[in-house]
């Protein structure tokens, strides 16, 4: 009886923009979500590869040193010996960079590969890697690839197997004697640890690491990683060319140098939003709904379903739940694919290209200062920017920052202001098709509520906002097969998720509708909803099944105003209301399991009173006004 060999476990490692999640791809057949931007991966991934290899794609790290929760995720697995070969994925384009990882890793003692990745980008700006020379110097196989175009890959699974400890740079003196002296008092199993329990910042030491530690009056890690720069920059010198490039740069390269500048940059940004604006706010949210309500839906499906309906079912009751009112395919697919479909789909596809292109670090570069007022900084915008796609896993993704703090303070933002896909598309279709008036009252709210949240923040919650470090990728020209991948990715999952629930919402709404509840509400709500925010009866409904779903809430408020029920001053507070309310039922379970009960209710309290407050003045202001 044969006994087949155990897995390799493979670990992917290195920063975020480096080709990882490609490799993973190229690697195991499987598709992991690729962003030019950090934050993408925030859990470990793992699938099984060709040869009996075991592959777990990481979150992105930049030293063994962070603070943050996704890159303690990737710190945890390589210290506690959950990989048999580190594969660090570094960038052709920065070897020095590259290096200066590999020696940190170094530490580690972990078999090693190391893979020079996006090198067609490289030798496009004249810089060649000696892939021999430089393995001959670390002791570990160096593979130069291009993962998007399959370079390099199958060197790679050739050398897995091959793979070798990374020689360590040479250590100060005083350095060198104290791991010495450590290794010789730790018991045999540990001695191969003992450069990374003696200079890691981040790991529980045995007492013999702690008393060697308090002879130095620097920290260890500092002076580990002066000299592992050292010796980066010494093997750079030796194993890389430097040439001219072939293209000069290029335009996409002046325009990603253009978007950090100081003054230009802000601009640039405007106009990336004004493109936004056009694309989701006015092709998506009007020309496409409006194709697709009136011609498809209205002439086309709703009639034929309408007939079919009625010659087909018996009961009355059962016609009036499919095509009537509130009917499953009068009303729940024609919010589903006629007004939030061509909504989401142009904003996926607007957003897939600039994360894919690398331009959304520029842009949380640009934004810094303004995150600053609010007691955080330009990498709460990853989080902030992915809240526009869905509310639900941008929670999640604030694991990518540095405190309890920024982590709580950006997901109460998320919740009180950040509006998904859907939502976004309606807010700006609505805008688009009113005075500009309205859109320039909804700004004004939103720049007031973030100004507040950092006013009140200061108080309540003490702390200044870390330092922000965040990596650069370069410019790119976004890839039409990966945009394609991640749009139709999303889409699956949004109209999976999508479809039930609005289905069961106006279920809901015919339920309410036919045993009186739903008038006795409007009745109920009349004081606030008609009264406080000025809003006519209708909306009432969009209210209720904004619990369930906020996009769903939106889109019954969207067709409020496209038949002609709301004002401009009525369309301003509709922006205003479902853009502060409260934030769908899945998005606040997830608050709940990342934050706990106690921050979970104190949001729900303080977002509810704030939005029914802010809606409320600004529908009292603009009569005083008028």
């Amino acid at each position: 009886m044969s006994v087949s060999a155990p897995a390799l476990r493979v670990a992917l490692v290195g920063r975020p923009n480096v080709g990882k999640s490609v490799l993973f791809h190229a690697l195991t057949g499987r598709y992991a979500a690729v962003s030019n931007y950090s934050g993408t991966t925030l859990d470990l991934r793992t699938a099984p590869g060709e040869g009996g290899l075991e592959v777990t794609d990481t979150p992105g790290l930049f030293s063994l040193e962070s603070r943050s929760d996704d890159e303690a995720v990737t710190r945890a697995l390589l210290a506690g010996g959950g990989a048999d070969v580190l594969v660090q994925v570094g960038n052709a384009c920065d070897p020095e960079g590259a290096l200066s990882m590999a020696f940190d890793l170094a530490r580690l003692g972990l078999p090693t590969v190391l893979v020079l990745n996006m090198a067609d980008e490289a030798e496009a700006r004249g810089i060649v890697v000696d892939a021999p020379a430089l393995s001959k110097a670390l002791g570990v196989p160096v593979v130069v690839a291009a993962a998007t175009s399959g370079r390099g890959v199958e060197n790679l699974k050739a050398t897995l197997r091959a793979a070798a400890p990374l020689r360590p740079p040479p250590l100060p003196t005083e350095l060198e004697a104290a791991v010495d002296r450590l290794a010789r008092r730790l018991p045999s199993s540990q001695r191969d640890r003992a450069l990374w329990l003696f200079t890691a910042d981040a790991v529980e030491r045995p007492e013999p690491a702690e008393r060697e530690r308090g002879r130095f009056s620097r920290r260890p890690s500092f002076l580990y990683m002066q000299a592992a720069r050292e010796r980066a920059a010494e093997l750079a010198a030796l194993c890389v060319r430097r040439g001219e490039g072939r293209d000069g740069g290029g335009w996409l390269e002046a325009f990603g140098r253009w978007s950090l500048h100081p003054w230009v940059g802000p601009a640039v940004s405007l106009l990336v939003m004004a493109a936004l604006y056009e694309f989701v706010g006015v092709f998506g949210a009007q020309t496409c709904v409006e194709f697709l309500e009136d011609r498809v839906f209205g002439a086309g499906l709703i009639p034929y379903a309408t007939r079919a309906v009625e010659a087909v079912v018996p009961w009355a009751f059962a016609r009036e739940a499919l095509v009537g009112k509130y009917g499953a395919v009068s009303m729940a697919l024609t919010y589903a694919f006629a007004l939030i479909l061509p909504i989401v789909t142009t904003f996926f596809v607007a957003f897939s290209v600039l994360e894919d292109s690398g331009y959304l670090p520029r842009f949380s570069v640009v934004t810094d200062r303004l995150f600053r007022a609010a007691g955080l900084n330009g990498k709460s915008l990853l989080p902030v920017l992915l809240g526009l796609g869905c509310g639900t896993m941008a929670i999640v993704t604030t694991r990518i920052l540095e405190t309890r703090r920024e982590r709580v303070l950006v997901s109460f933002l998320l919740t009180l202001m950040v509006p998904c896909s859907a939502q976004l598309g309606v807010i700006l279709g609505m805008a688009g098709a009113s005075a500009p008036v309205v859109g320039w009252v909804w700004m004004g709210v939103m720049a007031a509520t973030v100004t507040g949240v950092g006013w009140l923040a200061a108080r309540v919650m003490p702390g200044a906002a870390p330092r922000f470090v965040i990596d650069i990728p370069p410019m790119r020209a976004p890839q039409a097969g990966n945009v394609a991948r991640k749009v139709a990715s999303r889409l699956k999952w949004y109209l999976m998720e999508i479809v039930p629930m609005f289905v069961l919402a106006t279920f809901v709404l015919f339920v309410l509708d036919k045993t009186g509840g739903l008038a006795a509400l409007e009745r109920l709500g009349a004081p606030l909803v008609q009264g406080w925010l000025g809003l006519p009866k209708e909306a009432t409904g969009a209210f209720l099944t904004g619990f369930l779903r906020r996009d769903y809430g939106a889109a019954g408020l969207f067709q409020l105003h496209r038949d002609g029920l709301l004002s401009p001053r009525q369309v301003a507070v509709s922006l205003v209301t479902i853009t502060l309310f409260m934030p769908c039922f899945a998005q606040w379970l997830m608050s709940l399991r990342e934050h706990g009960v106690k921050v979970a209710a104190v949001t729900t309290a303080l977002v509810s009173a704030y939005a029914l407050g802010a809606a409320g003045a600004v529908s009292w202001a603009w009569r005083w006004l008028s």
